[in-house]
């Protein structure tokens, strides 16, 4: 069977898991109807609109 030869210090183990946890800020684009900026496949929060149709009404 493999086995390690030496214990993976805490500073090589950290370097390698490092990259997995980084977030990235959510991709936004502008809504067609209203111009403001919203996240991609999503009602806008502002008009309530999606795909030029109105989804969700909003109170003046």
């Amino acid at each position: 069977m493999a086995v390690p030869k030496r214990r993976v210090s805490k500073a090589r183990r950290d370097k390698r898991r490092s990259s997995v946890w980084k977030m990235e800020a959510p991709a936004l684009v502008k809504c067609s109807q209203c111009g403001s900026l919203k996240r991609a496949h999503r009602v806008c929060t502002e008009c309530g609109y999606y795909n030029g149709r109105l989804v969700v009404s909003k109170e003046a």
